[in-house]
């Protein structure tokens, strides 16, 4: 009989995969953002894992203060005259505001949900906040605390710049829009006119999938977006053309004359997850960080203008491209993301993520000159190394990307892809969220993979990394990380769990056994059937007639349903732009349940209660 790769794994190794997530154990610190004070003297990290804001004194490199903010602080920035710190809690949907001469917290407010990012207007009166799950901006009145409006953002809305002369707020975001089934992902860079608070322009970013951290010059002339350019319309069969992701930037304003994408790939090398970014006080130089790639790419910014000039039309693929105008590759830590530079422009301070480190680059110099330790847990456990493997892209062909890649911030990236292993341009598969992954087997939409160490392991390698891999005890690291995954908080449910009249409806439609006529359901036809216990999946397959041409199958894994509202689009294949559609859309014949004598208020009612799931 064939071992599965787990009982191979068992017996060749000796080594144990976990059926359930392990305890936490140590809590690492996790630096993800930074913001300096106007003077340089003070360096402000937020801590993801710890729940901490942490102030080192950049003269000594010590932590000054430690400051307990909410839960997953992400975001954090300091107002234009210096007093105020805030930071966004993305898993409590609120901002802490913090006095800087203090290091006292002042106060909490309510922002949309999971707040990314936040920026004060340069009056100091209207704070701003990107909120991802929500899709907007929130606008607070700093003198009241109350959220005034919610400005529509694109999807995933996460990072804010104010431009220097404090009239527009720019906005990026990590998932692109939802558009037409097989089509190329496009975002935006939405902006805000800061005196009419609202929004005035939407400029387009096509074939762009997440988008990172934007900054602007001081001059106000020059915009620069780190993002991703995803080739997920063909068959992920081009590892080695460089035909995957392109890691580049979107520049933008007076120095450009518009809108243009370069890339930072070189012909034999990548440096995935482009993250933050900083632009020199004279506007020479251009700093971006590589998440999966463990360094800091330096550009030169005339040069980089020169030849974009020379090359009107698009070069955002052309792999040979970068050598005119990138200088240097400075090694950092694991992970780096936020970045930012002292305010004479001499020091670029860098957040290693998965190291509880500060790397300090000397920018003339071009290299780390020094790396400050936050004081994090030195243990390093299975859980913690199944985190650096899964963000770390050099296990890839010429280190094109990383687990982290396609599962952003560890969920999804809203995007279809053509995956090798099934055949070129069959088996279309959605790419699902990863949050809390434990008992929901089996893997792949035609639960072809029994276990995730079959998802991850060698047919990763073969098929998809191009490379050797993982090692056993990486792979089983890396498993026993994505076990550990814990779920979001549900933004629908009541604080208690009560439930909404309307989503009270629409649970009796889900549990319900007979029609609205009266008639029976058979059993395998019900909501609850298929979509039962703690997870809401019975771990089979069914034939729900959402199949396609290009299906090899018409079985479909039963998804798992916990925080569905958040991971649009919808089905196997990623063809139902909302929850409404797999019904009203792609369920004619009362294949995916028993829908059609539903109206439209029971259908929302229905759709209501799945968000609290």
């Amino acid at each position: 009989m064939r071992l599965s790769l787990i009982a191979f794994l068992v017996a060749a190794f000796g080594l144990a995969l976990p059926a359930m997530p392990p305890d936490t154990g140590p809590r690492y610190l996790s630096p993800g953002e930074l913001a300096i004070s106007p003077d340089g003297h003070f360096l402000y990290v937020t801590c993801e894992r710890s729940d901490e804001l942490r102030v080192l004194d950049t003269q000594t490199g010590s932590v000054q203060q430690i400051i307990h903010v909410g839960h997953v602080p992400r975001g954090v920035s300091v107002s234009g005259d210096g007093h105020l710190i805030f930071v966004t809690n993305s898993w409590e949907d609120t901002v802490s505001v913090i006095d800087a001469a203090k290091l006292q917290l002042l106060r909490t407010l309510p922002t949309g949900f999971e707040p990314i990012s936040a920026v004060s207007d340069l009056s100091g009166t209207t704070l701003y906040t990107a909120n991802r799950l929500s899709n907007d901006i929130s606008v607070i009145d700093l003198k009241t605390g109350n959220e005034m409006k919610r400005l529509a953002a694109g999807r995933g809305a996460s990072y804010l710049a104010l431009s220097p002369d404090g009239k527009y707020v720019f906005c990026t975001h990590i998932y692109p829009n939802i558009g037409a089934d097989r089509t190329p992902p496009q975002s935006e860079i939405t902006v805000i006119d800061t005196a009419r608070q609202r929004v005035v322009a939407r400029s387009s970013l096509h074939n762009v999938g997440g988008v990172f951290h934007i900054a602007l010059s001081k001059n106000g002339r020059l915009g620069v977006a780190a993002q991703l350019r995803p080739k997920n319309l063909i068959p992920m069969a081009h590892v080695e053309h460089g035909w995957v992701f392109g890691n580049s930037l979107s520049l933008f304003g007076e120095e450009i004359g518009g809108l243009m994408q370069v890339p930072l790939d070189e012909l034999d090398r990548y440096f995935a997850l482009p993250y933050g970014v900083a632009i020199a006080p004279d506007a020479g130089k251009v700093f971006v960080s590589a998440a999966g790639s463990n360094n800091v790419t330096v550009i030169d910014v005339p040069a980089l203008l020169h030849f974009a000039r020379l090359h009107r039309t698009s070069f955002a693929n052309d792999l040979a491209a970068s050598a005119n105008y990138v200088t240097a590759r400075i090694p950092v830590g694991r992970n780096p993301r936020g970045i930012v530079l002292s305010p004479d422009g001499k020091r670029l301070y860098v957040a290693n993520r998965m190291d509880d480190t500060i790397s300090l680059i000397d920018t003339a110099a071009a290299r780390v000159s020094s790396v400050i330790d936050l004081g994090g847990p030195k243990t390093v456990t299975p859980v913690r190394r199944g985190e650096q493997v899964f963000n770390d892209a050099h296990f890839s062909f010429q280190g094109q990307f990383s687990c982290a890649n396609c599962h952003l911030d560890e969920t999804f990236d809203g995007m279809q892809w053509d995956l090798e292993p099934d055949g070129f341009g069959v088996d279309i598969v959605d790419n699902r969220s990863i949050e809390d992954l434990a008992g929901t087997q089996p893997f792949k939409w035609n639960g072809g993979n029994p276990d995730l160490a079959t998802e991850c392991g060698p047919r990763t390698a073969k098929f998809i990394y191009r490379s050797q891999s993982f090692n056993a005890q990486e792979l089983t690291d890396l498993v026993t990380f994505v076990l550990a995954i814990p779920l979001r908080p549900n933004r629908y449910r009541g604080k208690n769990g009560e439930l909404t009249p309307a989503q009270e409806r629409g649970k009796a439609i889900f549990e319900r056994a007979v029609r609205m006529d009266g008639r029976p359901i058979p059993e395998n036809q019900r909501c609850s059937y298929c979509h039962s216990g703690p997870k809401y999946t019975n771990n089979q397959l069914a034939n729900v007639g959402s199949g396609k041409p290009t299906d090899r199958s018409p079985m479909i894994d039963t998804a798992h349903l916990p925080d569905i509202a958040y991971s649009a689009p919808y089905l196997h294949d990623g063809s139902a732009k909302s929850l409404e559609e797999i019904w009203t859309v792609f369920n004619p014949k009362d294949t995916h349940g028993i829908t059609n004598d539903l109206t439209k208020d029971q259908l929302n009612d229905l759709i209501e209660y799945l968000r609290t799931l």
